[in-house]
Parts: structure tokens; C-alpha cells; sequence
């Protein structure tokens, strides 16, 4: 209570503080806002009476019509509704950069996989053909080793 009589000091004469108990106690949600931040001239045609998009208990509640603080509030809550709006718009739209990216980066893991598979099987057959070249070396010099032999026991003979 002390903290909200601090708040409620602190903030300008013209400005109203609302407090909601849909939240837990241990949490209050304060909005602070002036009756002196749009045109008087400005009539509650101007706002949409409904927004869709918005739950109920979300729903700005009409105006009373011979109250101009009442009005007031109302055309905060539509401006707050449409921010609210925009942001949800945001949100979406954020959540689906998220997914691309998200499908992205294991497009590039998979690859990056596919590559160091491909440079493991690289390596492997480099090994296997050196040692096939050596084994190919040893039977090519096993093979004149082998002729020699036969010449001279043909020429012995």
C-alpha cells in the first residue's frame, strides 16, 4: 500500500492509476495514463466499439456517454488494444522468422554433418589406396624378384 501511495505521488496530477485483480496479489499490474493525451474534440466514433481479435475479458467496455473521463478511458484502452494488437501481429511474425531460422540451422547441421562424413570416408579411401599402391609396389618388385629367379634357372639349364 505504502509503495502504491509512492507511485500514485510520483506520477503527474492528470494521470489516473488502475490497478487489476486478475493477477496474483503478490503481483500487481499497474497502467498509468492522462486524460490529457488526446484532442477533446476527438468522439468515440473515431474507435472501433469491438476488437475482434481480443478476448472478452479483454474487450474495451463502452464508454458512458456524459463522462468525459469515461470516455477517456475508453479511448485508451482502444489505443492500448491496437498496440496490443500490433504487438501479437510482431510476436507472429517473430515466431515464424524463429521457425525458418530454426529449419535453417539444421539444414546447415545436416550439411555440415554430410560434410565431415564425406571428409571421414575421404580420408578412409586415401589410406586404403596408399596402402593398395605399397601392396601394388611390393607384388610389382616380388614379381622381378621372381623372373630373375627364372631366367637364371633357365640359363642354368
Amino acid at each position: 500500500l505504502l509503495q502504491l501511495e509512492q507511485t500514485s505521488k510520483s506520477i503527474d496530477s492528470s494521470a489516473h492509476m488502475i490497478t487489476t485483480a486478475r493477477v496474483p496479489a503478490d503481483k500487481p499490474v499497474r497502467i498509468a495514463f492522462s486524460l490529457n493525451d488526446s484532442p477533446d474534440d476527438a468522439s468515440s466514433e473515431n474507435f472501433p466499439l469491438a476488437f475482434p481479435e481480443l478476448d472478452q475479458q479483454l474487450q474495451p467496455l463502452p464508454p458512458c456517454s456524459d463522462s468525459k473521463e469515461s470516455m477517456q478511458v475508453y479511448k485508451q484502452h482502444c489505443k492500448i488494444a491496437e498496440e496490443y494488437h500490433e504487438v501479437k501481429k510482431e510476436i507472429a511474425l517473430l515466431e515464424e522468422r524463429k521457425k525458418e531460422l530454426i529449419a535453417r540451422l539444421e539444414q546447415v547441421e545436416k550439411e555440415s554433418m554430410d560434410a565431415a562424413q564425406l571428409a571421414k570416408e575421404y580420408a578412409e579411401l586415401t589410406e586404403e589406396n596408399r596402402t593398395l599402391k605399397l601392396a601394388q609396389t611390393q607384388c610389382i618388385e616380388q614379381l622381378e624378384k621372381l623372373r630373375i629367379q627364372y631366367q637364371k634357372r633357365q640359363g642354368s639349364s
